[in-house]
Order: C-alpha cells, then structure tokens, then sequence
C-alpha cells in the first residue's frame, strides 16, 4: 500500500469479503479502457516516448497492487501487532527479486531510450529517522502508505481521497522546510552497498540476499511460537480467468512489481517513486494561490520540472496508471464502490496523510522510492527506512484506537 489489506475487523463500512466472486462491472470497465486509451493518445502527441510507456507500467502496477492486495502497511501492522510474517515474507521475495534484477542493470547504466540508469541512493541522517518514524506512524492512521492510497483511490475507497489530499499537502510543507532538515542538521554522505564499500554489485547482490533470507527465516520462527491468524483466501477464478478475475498469490505480485520496477528503471532511468509527484502537485497548487515556490531550496535544482506540465513528469504517469489500474481490476472483479466516511475515519486520514507526506519529503522517499527502491538499490537508506518505519507501525498501534481504529488482535483472521 503500500497497499492496504486491513482486518475483516477493521472493515466496518467497507465492502465485506465474499466467498463468490462478484459480477464484473463492464460499463465501468470500459470507461476505464477508453480514459487509459485518451490518456496514452494524448502523451504520445504531446510528450517524449517515455510517457506513454510509464502510463501502461502504472496500469500494470495499479492492476497487480489491487489484484492481490499486496500490502505494505497491513504487512507491517500484521507483523507488529500479532507477529504474522506472511506479507512480510512475500516482501523478502518482491526485494530479492528486485535486486537480482537491479544488479546488472545499475552495474552498467542500462536504459533502453538513452541516459544512464541511476538508483535511488540517498543520505543517512537525522532527517530519514525523523521521516521515515513519521510515515510509518502515518500510514497506519491514513489507512494506506503511498502506493496504497493510490491503489484504494482507484478501487473507490473514500476516505482514501482524503487521504491523498492531505498526503499532497504534507509533501508540500515538506518542501518549504526541506533545507532545514537535508542542510542544517548532521547527515552522512548516501551510501551504496555495491559502490561506497567495495562489495561491488555482486558482492552486494549477496549480502542483500543472506538478509532477505534472514528476516524470512525469522518471520517463519515467529509464526510458529506466536501461532498468529493467517491471512484469508480471497475469492478467485480457476486457470487463465484468474488473470482478470479473483485475487492473485502475494508471491506472484510480488515477482510482478519487481519486474515492473526493473522495466521501469531501464525505460525512464530511475526506479519506481511515487511522492516527489505529490510534492510537484502540490507546489503547482501553491504557485498558483501567489506563493513563491521556485524560492525553495527543494525547488532549485528542479526548476525546470516545476515551470513544465505535468505531464512531463514520469511520476504523475505512473500515479495516474496506479490509479486507473487499480480502477480496471476492482470494476472488473465488480469491487469498485465508494462508502462512508466518519468523522474519525476522516481525521485519522488528515493526521495520517500530513505525517505521510511530510515524512515522505524528509527521508528522501515513501514505502516505493525509499523502502522497495532503495533496497533494490542497494542503498543503506532503503534498510533504515523499514526499520523505523517499523517502529511508527509500533507507535500507531496505541494511537489507532484514540482515533475509531482497530488494532489487529491474536484471535482475528485476515483478509
């Protein structure tokens, strides 16, 4: 959610599990056919090559985020809360994966379109502690990490657009104060497994792999001494029709989102991200309503991207085929409806959406730039991200239930 699985018991005003799969909502499908379709004309007539490829990457990624609920802030709280490693796990895979594939790629600067194939690899200071404890304590109140509140606000979650709105905001904030944070306070230079210690890539490939395989092992333990609930099977068509139709296996989506991050690091030569869209969005916002934005430190280097369209910017791209993705796979499993929103779903969503975003500024990337694609590049940064934003999931778990949320109990099934 980082897409976002919560407990049946959290579910109060969603959309219940079924055991049948429900009837595909064509007029919706098509609609979200013929939006992708005028989308992708309109960036092949307007922008460079690059664009319309990261539009069908975002659909694929969106479409594989909702098909199998592949979950990042339920698999932190899960694992916090009631110790069940199962999403967890299948993250060990997503990144084992990923850097198998990132290794070669990043190795040689390979890119299909021109240019040289660069990870994210960012510094390690106070700045990634102080945001990446904020993001994890917000995607637990927000309902959903970055990726998703994407994916929800494509599957027609409500309380999720307000959500977003706020994350947008946070990621703003975050840029006015971003000198503050990155300049004035200690920080270590980036550092990169494969280059800054002379592992090189397959040295480093190694070493990330034993710790995959570490923390896998250690959830498997845990399990067993805990004997935490499972995770519910979702319904899901037999053979081919799966592909359309039911959810899919955590490991086969996991697979899946590291080939897409791989695919899209060699089309536009940075890996997969999500909020520095955000932020462009909201400072477009800002410039509008006659604040100076261009004066931020943030925006210095960047001017460029902030005087351009939108979409010139590969991330929007990507967010929008997150969004319209996720739209086609809940219309065609007859999922997609919107529902209520509460007073204390809809604070929690402000609180969670303004820490998200501000710490997502902060520690250089969300649960996608930072965690997934700073691991997958080798960076220190991505290891410390998980941790701390580990220990936000901790934090949250007491603050949940002062704002209407549940916290996962030993005796409650998933879903």
């Amino acid at each position: 959610m980082q897409a976002h699985v919560p407990p049946v018991s959290e579910q109060k005003g969603a959309e219940k599990s079924s055991s049948s799969l429900k009837q595909a909502q064509m007029p919706l499908v098509i609609g979200g056919l013929i939006a992708a379709a005028i989308l992708f004309i309109f960036l092949s007539l307007t922008q460079n090559i690059v664009q319309p490829l990261m539009l069908i990457i975002g659909l694929l990624l969106g479409y594989t985020l909702f098909h199998a609920r592949f979950g990042f802030t339920s698999a932190f709280r899960r694992f916090m809360s009631v110790g069940n490693g199962q999403a967890l796990r299948s993250h060990m895979v997503m990144l084992a994966a990923a850097v198998t594939l990132f290794a070669p790629i990043l190795a040689t600067g390979f890119t299909f379109f021109g240019g040289t194939a660069e990870g994210y690899v960012a510094p390690v200071g106070v700045s990634l502690f102080v945001g990446a404890f904020m993001f994890g304590v917000g995607m637990q109140l927000g309902g959903g990490c970055a990726s998703g509140t994407l994916y929800a606000v494509g599957g027609g979650r409500s309380v999720m657009f307000i959500t977003l709105l706020f994350f947008i905001i946070g990621a703003t904030i975050g840029a006015y104060h971003f000198d503050f944070w990155t300049n004035d306070l200690p920080a270590f230079e980036p550092i990169s497994l494969a280059t800054s210690t002379g592992l090189g890539y397959v040295g480093a490939w190694f070493v990330s792999i034993l710790f995959f395989g570490l923390i896998f092992i250690i959830t498997l333990r845990m399990e067993k001494k805990k004997n935490p609930p499972k995770m519910a099977a979702l319904p899901s068509a037999k053979g081919w029709k799966r592909i359309f139709r039911g959810s899919w296996p955590l490991i086969t989506a996991a697979i899946m989102l590291a080939v897409l991050n791989a695919l899209t690091l060699t089309t536009r030569g940075q890996p997969w991200g999500i909020t520095s869209a955000f932020t462009l969005w909201g400072s477009k916002a800002a410039e509008a309503a006659g604040i100076d934005v261009s004066s931020w430190g943030y925006w210095q280097a960047n001017a460029d991207q902030l005087q351009a369209s939108i979409f010139a910017d590969s991330t929007t791209v990507l967010n929008f085929g997150v969004i319209l993705g996720a739209f086609l796979a809940s219309a065609a499993g007859g999922l997609f409806r919107f529902n209520n929103i509460t007073r204390k779903n809809a604070a929690a969503s402000i609180i969670g959406g303004l820490l998200m975003g501000y710490g997502a500024r902060l520690a250089f990337g969300c649960n996608i730039g930072a965690y997934f694609g700073g691991i997958a590049s080798f960076s220190l940064h991505g290891y410390i991200w998980g941790v701390l934003a580990l220990a936000g999931t901790f934090l949250a778990l007491f603050l949940r239930p002062l704002l209407g949320l549940s916290v996962p109990k030993s005796k409650d099934s998933f879903c």
